[in-house]
């Protein structure tokens, strides 16, 4: 009797699993995948939060977690260990600019396939944690044998131009479930009534976590200008992070608090976004928001800053506006657009553009197969 092949096993390294946008992409990927032909072993940091054991294990998977890079000998030594014990081929390293730690570690140990994969770009205003990205870039492809990317800009940005147009870089799409987020008139009206919140309340959302990249600050400002002229209007911002306090502060000081309702860690966000009518992300920078495809699969009249690439665009009522205009300006260009704007199920606009899982999964299997 012939032998059951087993999948492969590739070891994908997280970090910090904090429950953001590159960790609910690797997941999506991960429960559609054919799990006989491919598995996922999740090495991640031991003081991440929020990773999820259970459907991990039921799908096959395994969680291992190792010290923080910032312990470099220690990350080292017990990242070696794991990837000599594990015997991996395939190592796919996520954490854009620090992949060097690993894939170090991965070629010390004579794993042959080292990815690197980019999810990010950068901004001038966090210029801490740029130092750090700026000192790294170069050494990106030092130990990889194998480019990825959620985006061109993201692609160009870590890997260099040259690289991106000899065609050496994978751009995979940052895609989802489509028919988990579609627009739902019941699922709407039930969520609604659960919240508290009227059918005519104009209700308008926001996922991430309160980290300056996602510029909560201004997030706020514009709600601020938009309440002044729709009184019945709410702001939901569903997450948590470092800066939620200081927003927290802000709101209090613009005498918003009955109006912005701070929702926490949800895993309910598709449901979430059938109760907004707008969704706002004003980001300094992003690679390509896995929330910004969520929100546009639910049929969602979509407001993004002009600082991400324009990829992240799946409907023609998508609109980017500059960080530059002020928040009166981002108001009117709001209130002008939801004047007319119909929800509809917009499923297929989203899947054309390349966002639907189970294509894209496909092609990923084949990628890592080959």
């Amino acid at each position: 009797m012939k032998k059951k092949e087993e999948p492969i096993r590739i070891a994908q390294i997280i970090g910090k699993w904090l429950g953001g946008g590159v960790e609910a992409v690797v997941m999506n990927y991960y429960r559609h995948l054919d799990h006989s032909k491919v598995q996922f072993d999740f090495i991640c940091d031991d003081d991440s939060t929020n990773i999820p054991y259970d459907e991990i294990e039921k799908l096959g998977g395994k969680v291992i977690l190792i010290p923080p890079y910032q312990k470099v000998f220690k990350y080292q030594k017990e990242l070696r260990r794991v990837l000599r014990d594990g015997k991996y081929k395939i190592v796919h390293s996520h954490i854009n600019t620090l992949s060097v730690f690993p894939l170090y570690a991965a070629k010390k140990v004579g794993v042959p396939v080292r990815i690197a994969h980019s999810h990010s770009t950068t901004n001038k205003k966090e210029w801490k944690k740029n130092l750090l990205k700026q000192v790294l870039r170069p050494f990106s492809k030092k130990y990889a044998t194998n480019y990825m990317c959620c985006s061109e800009l993201a692609g160009r940005w870590l890997f260099g131009d040259k690289t991106y147009d000899e065609g050496k870089v994978y751009l995979l799409n940052n895609a989802i479930d489509l028919d988990k987020f579609k627009y739902d008139k019941k699922i709407k009206d039930k969520k609604r009534k659960e919240l508290g919140i009227k059918e005519d309340t104009i209700v308008i959302g926001h996922i991430g976590r309160f980290v300056a990249q996602k510029n909560h600050t201004f997030l706020i400002d514009i709600f601020n200008q938009f309440h002044k002229k729709e009184k019945n209007s709410i702001l939901l911002l569903a997450g948590q992070g470092p800066l939620q306090e200081e927003i927290k502060n802000k709101v209090r000081e613009l005498g918003l608090n009955d109006s912005v309702r701070f929702l926490g860690q949800r895993n309910d966000a598709n449901e979430l976004y059938q109760v907004f009518d707008v969704f706002l992300l004003p980001s300094l920078y992003e690679g390509l928001p896995v929330v910004g495809v969520e929100a546009q699969a639910s049929g969602l009249l979509c407001f993004f800053s002009d600082d991400m690439t324009k990829e992240t665009k799946a409907l023609d009522s998508t609109v980017f506006m500059s960080l530059s205009n002020t928040a009166e300006e981002w108001t009117g260009e709001i209130l002008t657009n939801l004047k007319d704007y119909k929800r509809i199920n917009t499923k297929n606009e989203v899947s054309d553009n390349g966002f639907d899982i189970e294509i894209e999964a496909r092609k990923l299997e084949k990628y890592y197969i080959n």
